[in-house]
């Protein structure tokens, strides 16, 4: 069966996973993770995309990105991760694919559903247990967005930045969102439009998307984000 086109449009929010082969790591020291940022902050500038949220786990990634223009997030994942793989393997001696195939990614929705993706994102070391608490964890964008640590690879979305005007109250709300965390019919709703490639957000939105592009863009099961303020940004 012939893989369905990637959803990858011009100023729309993907939620994108990037696993290693067979669940292998695809980062063993710290050098390691250097690098995947730099060739990641690298590859967002040359594609045209801006970088909202991200975390390096062992043997996988999570990023939250909005794209340019069409096509924009597959350009940049393909120079990363060509880029990436030909450093890794010439520093731990080793040769083929590092990746486990394509990259899984679907469109987010710019309203609350932004910003619980953005916080799924963060508390994947919590999650995996690595860490007790998300600000614990070093290769992650939590510290620039609850704690307000410079991080040149991070541009915050206009959702975010609508929390507060004042950055101080702005990281205080954000931390005290990444405390609610997120329900299970939420992250499930996620994982499986990230897995399927479709559209998480409101129903109007998968509509707006489906008509968009002439076929379905939502998964069977969707469940709406807890509000976090008033009506927010689609």
């Amino acid at each position: 069966m012939p893989a369905i086109p990637r959803l990858d449009l011009a100023h729309i929010p993907n939620h994108i996973i990037q696993r290693g082969v067979n669940r292998a790591p695809c980062f063993v020291h710290g050098a390691n993770y250097w690098r995947y940022l730099d060739e990641l902050a690298l590859a967002a500038k040359q594609a045209g995309c801006r970088i909202h949220a991200y975390v390096l786990m062992t043997n996988h990634v999570h990023l939250l990105v909005t794209p340019q223009e069409d096509g924009a997030t597959s350009r940049m994942m393909q120079q990363l991760g060509t880029r990436y793989v030909r450093y890794f393997n010439a520093c731990h001696q080793r040769t083929g694919t590092l990746w486990e195939g394509r990259f899984r990614s679907c469109l987010v929705g710019s309203d609350d559903y932004l910003l619980a993706c953005q916080r799924y994102i963060e508390l994947n070391p919590v999650r995996a247990g690595m860490v007790p608490h998300p600000g614990m964890y070093r290769w992650s964008s939590y510290h620039f967005n609850a704690q307000g640590r410079i991080d040149p690879l991070v541009q915050p979305h206009p959702v975010y930045l609508a929390l507060a005007a004042d950055a101080n109250e702005r990281w205080r709300a954000y931390r005290a969102l990444v405390a609610e965390g997120i329900t299970d019919q939420q992250r499930d709703a996620l994982t499986r439009s990230t897995n399927q490639g479709r559209a998480w957000g409101s129903p109007s939105f998968q509509l707006q998307i489906g008509q968009l592009l002439g076929r379905v863009a939502s998964t069977r099961a969707r469940g709406r984000p807890k509000s976090t303020r008033r009506r927010a940004i689609k």
